[in-house]
């Protein structure tokens, strides 16, 4: 079972790599492109993945320079791309 601390930790990782990659993930579920549940899956699937020390320190790096997406190891890389593509087109 999944622990609060590491749910949070999770959020968080997942939080970032929005930012990491130019998606604002609060102004997605604002603007309804991202519903809550949609966030839930993302976060738990998130903690589901064996790369975390690899993410941690892809998003350090990542910080000094913005990433066109992210590693190909992320999760929910393929619901960002689709976030970011969509921001685009708005």
């Amino acid at each position: 079972m999944i622990d609060q601390c590491q749910l949070k930790k999770h959020a968080d990782l997942f939080t970032r790599m929005g930012d990491a990659v130019g998606v604002d993930l609060q102004e997605e579920a604002i603007k309804g492109n991202l519903q809550f549940d949609e966030i839930a899956e993302s976060v738990l699937r998130c903690t589901r993945c064996g790369q975390v020390e690899a993410c941690q320190q892809w998003l350090s790096e990542a910080r000094a320079t913005p990433a066109a997406q992210s590693p190909d190891y992320c999760r929910n890389g393929d619901l960002l791309a689709f976030l970011k593509l969509d921001e685009a087109e708005t």
